[in-house]
């Protein structure tokens, strides 16, 4: 009997992390047969793997699938068919699987995300493995204590014992439920106690900002060669939603511009990830509004290593042995104690280089702290990075993640981290207990292929 594995996954990222576990599982000598279904969007990071199958209507939502942040959101997707489409996703799911299995396969599923494919994965009665990549026991405790509530939603998951809900965790204890996947060991631990078949193999999410160690050195190396070593280098991470990533990036441009002036005497390198479905127009037009202007010249430092720069500064492409890092916008300050690179096709690269990040972004964030690095992050006003989000999301990563209020705190943390070595050691330590090692995917894909589904 072929063995046939169904993804339900209900978001860009989680779609993300579907895929990584797949092609772990496309590398068996006898791989397993594949399928999904994209609740939340149209599924696109899937056109990654050969040979799947996409079932079921999608439909991109209003809300980007951020509803349960905003019940306006919620009422926008309501109006752009949410509950038409959610139907016909149900109905074509429960013909995709009576079809399969009329044919001999043995259908599973892998729900990945929140309450809602795992609510349609209980629904289809065949056996399932559920994902957690939303919650984590972080968000309303840690290793030691629990943390002070701060609405009655937290006071009663406190009270309920766990940061999934009853309802929730009732459908992880169905027959057809054979295990589920959590995020990190202290979530593996609490639902345990709720004689819930909890594991934790990994967390997906870093996979995808590994690097081998021989192209650690190489960037590490690249430093020297570019003359960054003796600069602060900082990430920038706005987000990847339009059109909140543009406003975003207003607000950390303030906190640069703090930056430059508490140290008049250092220099930056920021490195700006932006997402390639934004516009990198609207981000360098308000550099230059603060009289910021594309570099050049450059110097070359080293026979072997060469900067070309166009004449009409369009891209910007350093050139290291065979391989090429490319810089499509370059932008100097006023008084050229700093500059920005802006790139759409350069954030492994980026999250690795920084020492530090301002952020205001999710997964992103997430990724770079599980490097072991410090964020800043800034609340915006939404519809995903609120201040609710941000606090979220400073509980889930701990001291890694330093909240502020706004962007001219950000130069008195810097300051603060640049003269604790203690504090970036701990920080460094909370981030690889958080996030996890590299490797999920695998480890997760083989606890897949190992499980007894009957």
């Amino acid at each position: 009997m072929t063995l046939k594995i169904l993804c339900l996954s209900n978001g860009h990222g989680e779609d993300g992390v579907a895929v990584q576990i797949f092609q772990e599982l496309e590398k068996y000598p006898l791989p397993p047969s594949l399928a999904a279904l994209p609740i939340v969007g149209e599924g696109q990071a899937y056109s990654k793997i050969n040979n799947l199958s996409i079932i079921g209507p999608r439909q991109r939502m209003p809300s980007g699938g951020f509803i349960y942040m905003d019940r306006k959101q919620l009422w926008r997707d309501v109006k752009g068919g949410l509950l038409r489409v959610t139907f016909a996703q149900l109905k074509a799911l429960r013909h995709w699987i009576t079809s399969e299995i009329k044919s001999g396969h043995q259908v599973v599923i892998l729900v990945v995300g929140d309450i809602v494919p795992l609510l349609f994965a209980w629904l289809t009665r065949v056996p399932y493995v559920f994902l957690g990549t939303a919650k984590s026991e972080y968000f309303i405790r840690d290793e030691t204590e629990k943390l002070p509530p701060r609405s009655w939603l937290e006071s009663f998951l406190l009270w309920s014992g766990s940061v999934y809900f009853p309802w929730e965790r009732w459908l992880m204890t169905r027959e057809k439920c054979k295990a589920v996947l959590v995020r990190d060991k202290l979530t593996e631990e609490i639902l345990r106690k709720k004689s819930i078949k909890a594991y934790y193999v990994g967390n997906p999410m870093m996979d995808a900002v590994n690097l081998d160690k021989d192209l650690r050195s190489m960037y590490y190396s690249d430093n020297k060669i570019l003359g960054i070593d003796n600069q602060i280098t900082i990430t920038l991470l706005p987000g990847s939603r339009s059109p909140e990533a543009y406003a975003n990036w207003d607000i950390i441009i303030q906190a640069i511009l703090g930056l430059l002036e508490t140290f008049p005497e250092k220099k930056f390198l920021f490195l700006a990830a932006i997402a390639p479905n934004l516009d990198l127009e609207p981000f360098s037009t308000l550099l230059k509004s603060y009289n910021w202007h594309p570099e050049r010249e450059i110097k070359t430092q080293t026979q072997n290593s060469v900067l070309q720069i166009p004449s009409d500064n369009s891209q910007l492409t350093y050139f290291s042995g065979e391989r090429s890092i490319h810089f499509p916008l370059k932008l100097i300050s006023p008084n050229r104690n700093a500059s920005v690179i802006l790139n759409q096709q350069a954030f492994v690269e980026f999250v690795h280089r920084g020492s530090f990040a301002i952020t205001m972004a999710g997964t992103a964030t997430e990724q770079f702290v599980g490097l072991g690095k410090p964020a800043i992050t800034i609340p915006g006003n939404g519809p995903q990075f609120t201040s609710a989000f941000a606090e979220t999301q400073s509980r889930l990563l701990g001291v890694s993640l330093i909240l502020v209020k706004h962007p001219q705190e950000v130069p008195g943390v810097v300051k603060s981290l640049l003269s604790d070595s203690d504090k970036r050691r701990l920080i460094a330590k909370n981030g690889f207990r958080r996030m996890g090692k590299p490797g999920g995917s695998e480890r997760i894909a083989n606890f897949l292929m190992d499980l007894n589904w009957m």
